[in-house]
């Protein structure tokens, strides 16, 4: 028999994208009495929990489930919390505006006979050449030290207490659970099947204004595990982040293939960095 999944969702106000979200999961070839799906909301005032009623029954109100004022990181603790109400060998804990390849379920399954945890290709749905260089730079990324797990076992996850949610804030959470399991031995690999990411309401002023949001997001994360220590000395690292990512294992070829979007591509990464560091000296 197939194992359960356990689908965790945290939402906040994601009315425009939970439908499509939750559609996509009741649309995988994998047996539907196999998957779980839990949507845990963060007090939402819009529509957002009234629409996932459409799918599952488990829908959660975090705010009014736990003490939330020790938290720094909501996501994380409504993570942790639709973990707590899952019964799951396997949990996925996609973003609300994410969508997937339809056998996602099915091979994340067979993955994890061999593994404790996945990494997903992610596929960036954006609109214009801003959306080609997003998806392009993406995919660099994928099993990176930049990149974190979304599928993991369930025991797993509970053996490593979840997403730290009261040193770490909303930003590096994925790194800091993924470099967890890697610290306690854990086997990572990575699904073939990916997830598509629809930023079609991207822009570059807004993606320049997220990313200059996130400056000030790094110090418990970086605090906790030292910055000698060498994967984070690669993930703040100017050599690893404007180089070494693009042309580690053979990934050179894929640049020399599509000289224009690489090109465009080290141009945004050079305007994030800027953003980044005059967020940091004026914060």
């Amino acid at each position: 028999m197939e194992p359960m999944i356990s689908v965790v969702v945290a939402t906040k106000n994601e009315e425009k994208n939970i439908e499509a979200c939750l559609r996509s999961i009741k649309e995988q070839r994998y047996p539907s009495e196999r998957i779980e799906v839990i949507v845990v909301d963060n007090n939402s005032d819009d529509r957002t929990r009234e629409i996932a009623l459409n799918y599952t029954h488990m829908v959660f109100n975090v705010a009014k489930e736990i003490d939330m004022v020790s938290v720094k990181n909501f996501r994380g603790a409504q993570l942790n919390f639709g973990v707590g109400k899952a019964s799951g060998d396997i949990v996925f804990f996609p973003d609300a505006d994410m969508t997937f390849d339809k056998d996602l379920l099915t091979d994340a399954a067979e993955k994890l006979l061999e593994a404790d945890a996945l990494f997903v290709p992610e596929i960036v749905c954006g609109n214009g050449l801003f959306g080609k260089v997003r998806n392009f730079e993406r995919g660099f990324y994928n099993e990176t030290c930049i990149d974190g797990v979304r599928f993991v076992k369930r025991n797993i996850f509970v053996d490593v207490g979840g997403f730290d949610v009261k040193n770490i804030v909303f930003g590096p959470d994925d790194w800091d659970f993924t470099k967890t399991l890697k610290g306690r031995g854990f086997v990572l690999s990575i699904t073939e099947r990916p997830l598509f990411h629809h930023e079609e309401w991207m822009t570059l002023v807004i993606y320049l204004d997220k990313k200059g949001k996130y400056a000030n997001t790094f110090e418990g994360y970086i605090q906790k595990w030292g910055d000698d220590d060498p994967e984070i000395r690669r993930q703040f690292g100017l050599i690893y982040r404007y180089w070494k990512v693009f042309t580690e294992n053979g990934k050179w070829k894929i640049l020399l293939r599509h000289p224009f979007v690489s090109f465009m591509m080290i141009g945004l990464k050079v305007l994030v960095g800027i953003i980044f560091i005059k967020k940091r000296l004026t914060c």
